[in-house]
């Protein structure tokens, strides 16, 4: 998933943008596309508030099955609070709402680390029959332990994840949760989560239905992929995603070296600091067994006179 660029798609449902400034056009069926909301976060000429508002006037929202949240007004100063509590009031209007997405602004529009959040489970409170749930943005984001029966997506985006934040998804209830992304980031921008924190994800215990995991982005990567070498969730998994990291040989080496991976349907490793010989022991050792392995966007090391190297992950600033 890139930050450039909004959503494509959501629910299956391809992105449509609700038009501002009055409905000059006619409109998709309520419920065949992800209707996006958003407002220009410099210049807005109404608040997000407003805009929704509008859709809700607008659009039959008992038919809607997904909403996205773009920019609301000074995304850089200001979090979504009342977007939030907007979407709350509406929810008696968006009895078929089964995926949401916070947060859907590109890095022109506002930095990921810039964007403002905030509490933001009173939504799956709120939507109780929720099926995909994803966040954008670390900078004051709170998820406290929540129970949720039917969500099946969770995915939270941030160039930093706080360990609260972390510790909070890994202490909820998601009896039918089947993907789980988490973009951990670095600590330049709030990552503070070590490897202990993911051990509610690692287990699988608590998480009886998952099939995807995704744990990315991160400056730990060589960790994550080593404490995964052993971890009892792999077993169970259909896709595992260390993508947009600093994996390097060590934590490639320790995937190979752990437990079976060729259950795997792909292997997610873009965006990696692997040794050419490395990336094809990994593509030839697991493409035999019909594993799809993503090794793409390797590149090298930043090294200083004193031999101090340097590695990025994907999305920071």
């Amino acid at each position: 998933m890139s930050i450039s660029n909004h959503l494509q798609e959501l629910y299956g449902l391809p992105a449509f943008d609700f038009p501002g400034g009055g409905v000059t056009e006619p409109l998709p069926e309520p419920g065949t596309v992800a209707w996006r909301v958003s407002v220009d976060s410099y210049e807005a000429e109404e608040p997000w508030e407003a805009a929704f508002a509008r859709f809700t006037e607008t659009v039959d929202t008992t038919e809607v099955q997904a909403l996205v949240i773009g920019s609301w007004s000074d995304a850089y100063e200001s979090g979504p609070d009342e977007v939030i509590a907007a979407v709350v009031a509406a929810r008696g209007q968006l009895p078929e709402l089964r995926a949401l997405f916070l947060g859907d602004i590109t890095f022109d529009e506002c930095e990921i680390s810039w964007i403002n959040q905030t509490l933001v489970t009173p939504l799956l409170d709120a939507f109780p029959a929720l099926r995909e749930f994803g966040v954008r943005g670390g900078q004051d984001l709170r998820f406290p332990p929540v129970k949720h029966e039917q969500l099946r997506s969770l995915t939270i985006e941030t160039g930093g994840l706080d360990v609260e934040v972390v510790r909070g998804v890994g202490a909820s209830e998601f009896p039918a949760l089947e993907r789980l992304d988490l973009w951990l980031g670095v600590d330049d921008y709030g990552a503070n989560a070590e490897i202990a924190d993911l051990a509610p994800f690692l287990s699988g215990a608590r998480l009886p239905a998952l099939r995807h995991l995704g744990l990315r982005n991160s400056q730990l990567q060589d960790e994550i992929a080593t404490a995964l070498a052993g971890a009892p969730v792999v077993a169970n998994l259909e896709t595992l995603d260390l993508s947009m990291g600093t994996l390097g040989d060590e934590g490639a080496e320790a995937l190979l070296g752990g437990q079976p991976l060729t259950h795997l349907k792909r292997l997610d490793l873009n965006h990696n600091y692997l040794g050419e010989t490395m990336r094809q022991r990994i593509v030839s050792t697991l493409g035999e067994a019909g594993v799809e392995v993503d090794v793409s966007n390797t590149t090298e090391a930043d090294t200083e006179d004193d031999g101090t190297e340097w590695r990025y992950v994907a999305v920071g600033e």
